[in-house]
């Protein structure tokens, strides 16, 4: 028989995390960066008593908003590569559910997380316990079923032994690169409690390695052909490309073949941007040089990208009435989407097996040039854009400028999520090294900057980790700022501040709507907000500093190099401006009744615009 050891439901989570392992850079390291806890009757006396066990081998830290704590973990996960990642324990009800737009998060941009819930009594003795979500109709309801649209992989455990398979399968999806996403564990509080004689072997210690999928031999000749025939290929590194840690791969393809590398949000950096066939951002946010090789390409080799509509332009980029679009991604989910020809397959090992196979092959040479040409013109434009200004209200580009002049460079890592922020820095950043450029673009969700800096430090605490944040983000989540001074964690942070949501008030102008309830301005109250959020952020410990020029803010940036814990750094900005250079159209739909002009007039032009969109 085999040797079993008695431990209750929570200790054995405790034990089998502490012993998943993985290699990174030649070195086995635990899997687990850590776990992150805020305790309450659903977690404290089961998941609580169990991590306290496993403290020196499972750190478990302490945040303050469940959500950032999950955002924390996730950008954790997305600086790793996907090769880490870390686990995120609460209480039932409000602080399961502060977790469920982080899933969402997670899901979207297929990122592993472990999701570690408290859930209601499995004897149901004490029913209704506080916090429960009662279901008339439905007695297995809980909290928790919220997370099963946003998880990889749900279960909930009512019986102490169904954790054993529970933590197996939840293991193959958060190292599965195909599967790859959250996972949520809803485990019952009296089960947490609960002991059983789990076998030993249980928790022997497991290396998880990464899985790279061959190429199959049909989709490759097939590949292989359609590139051959193109006249003007482009490819589009999306994230796939850095968790495959396939940079290298796709540079020497781009140099072997001639082809130019444009990037999505979550691909860029995946190609040094000073690469002369680099030419930076696509779609909607994309810089023109891109966007011009684009419109004009036959066929796009999307490698590692989900194609969302910003980076398709709604599917109106695209113009050249011969184009195909040719998906090399581990999914075929993604590989299949609007009738590309899929090559189902690790970025990093298709790469290769194309550039094999198209040994002596190369786009024709006007390719490139046109490429440099329009590079070129796009470089004054940014350099224009970002350039000094003595205005009072600076541009968000003026603002990326002087943060790229003081501290940009390879060991900086830029981190942002929403707002007008993510547009300009997808053009205008200087991203040069794998990973330096952080975007949360998938869910475009508002909050993750700060907590996500957290985590990416956490990820690279030799790193400086710079976070941009607009006004109306940081209110809405800013309480991981103190979270980092606990921490020790210095993070650099860029708070904008043009009084309210001035890319949505943006979005609603050009829709033709009137300005309403985005800025602050433009909003019902009765006394106007006026937030000192230098002094918001001094009081949650921080070095805090409020800037009247952009000649300032660089000063202030490089004053704060000997800082020894989290700075923040306050400017004011005009919420009307953005880069005039670059961009393309995005499907956002406008009414096509109003009694005002202004939105007729929209309509009539987003009519016009949706005639380029490819359907299929």
């Amino acid at each position: 028989m085999s040797k079993t050891i008695r431990l209750t439901m929570a200790q054995a989570v405790a034990h089998f995390l502490k012993k998943q392992m993985t290699i990174v850079d030649g070195k086995k390291v635990p899997i687990f960066g850590g776990v992150w806890a805020i305790f309450g009757h659903g977690n404290v006396a089961g998941m609580g008593e169990a991590l306290y066990q496993v403290r020196q081998e499972l750190p478990t830290y302490r945040a303050h908003n469940e959500q950032g704590m999950a955002h924390a973990a996730i950008a954790y996960a997305k600086a790793s590569f996907r090769k880490r990642f870390m686990a995120c324990t609460t209480s039932i009800g409000p602080g399961a559910l502060n977790m469920v737009t982080a899933a969402g998060v997670a899901h979207v941009n297929r990122i592993p997380v472990l999701f570690l819930p408290g859930d209601i009594f499995a004897n149901r003795a004490p029913d209704p316990v506080l916090q429960q979500i009662e279901d008339f109709g439905d007695g297995t309801v809980s909290a928790n079923d919220a997370f099963r649209p946003v998880s990889r992989y749900f279960d909930r455990i009512t019986r102490p032994e169904q954790i054993i398979t529970a933590l197996k399968r939840a293991m193959q999806v958060l190292t599965d690169p195909l599967d790859c996403g959250p996972v949520t564990l809803s485990l019952c509080q009296d089960v947490q409690a609960e002991a059983f004689d789990y076998p030993e072997s249980l928790f022997d210690e497991k290396v998880w390695t990464v899985r790279r999928p061959q190429p199959d031999a049909d989709e490759l000749a097939n590949a292989i052909a359609l590139i051959k025939a193109s006249k003007k290929p482009v490819i589009v590194a999306g994230g796939g490309v850095l968790y495959s840690q396939a940079t290298k791969e796709l540079a020497a393809f781009a140099e072997t073949h001639g082809v130019p590398v444009v990037v999505t949000q979550a691909g860029k950096s995946a190609i040094d941007e000073r690469h002369p066939l680099a030419l930076g951002s696509v779609g909607v946010t994309g810089t023109s040089a891109a966007n011009a090789i684009a419109e004009e390409t036959d066929l796009v080799i999307a490698v590692g990208t989900r194609c969302q509509d910003f980076t398709t332009g709604s599917w109106a980029l695209f113009k050249n009435e011969g184009f195909k679009l040719l998906s090399l991604n581990i999914a075929a989910y993604d590989a299949l989407k609007h009738d590309s020809h899929p090559l189902v397959a690790d970025a990093r090992e298709g790469l290769k097996a194309l550039s094999a196979g198209l040994s002596g092959w190369k786009a024709p040479a006007a390719l490139a040039e046109k490429a440099a040409r329009e590079k070129n013109i796009w470089m004054e434009a940014a350099a224009k854009a970002m350039g000094t200004t003595n205005a009072a209200l600076p541009s968000d580009a003026q603002v990326i400028g002087a943060v790229a002049r003081s501290i940009g460079g390879e060991k900086t890592t830029l981190l942002c999520a929403a707002g007008g922020l993510p547009g300009e820095l997808h053009k205008l950043w200087p991203a040069t090294v794998p990973g330096s450029y952080h975007m949360e673009y998938g869910f475009s969700c508002m909050g993750y900057e700060i907590a996500g800096g957290l985590g990416a430090k956490m990820a690279h605490p030799e790193k400086e980790v710079v976070v941009m944040v607009g006004d109306g983000s940081y209110m809405m989540l800013n309480s991981e700022l103190a979270t980092s001074v606990m921490l020790g964690l210095k993070l650099n942070i860029v708070l904008l501040d043009n009084r309210g949501y001035g890319c949505i008030n943006r979005l609603q102008m050009a829709t033709g709507g009137a300005n309403f309830n985005n800025l602050l301005k433009d909003a019902y109250h009765e006394v106007m907000p006026e937030i000192d959020f230098r002094a918001h952020a001094e009081a949650m410990g921080a070095i805090a500093v409020k800037v009247s020029s952009i000649a300032e803010l660089e000063q202030a940036i490089a004053d704060s190099k000997k800082n020894d814990r989290t700075s923040v750094f306050v400017i004011d900005t005009d919420p009307l401006i953005t880069t005039d250079a670059g961009g393309h159209w995005w499907d956002v739909a406008v009414p096509e009744v109003s009694p005002r002009g202004e939105v007729n007039k929209a309509h009539e032009a987003y009519v016009k615009a949706r005639a380029a969109q490819r359907v299929g």
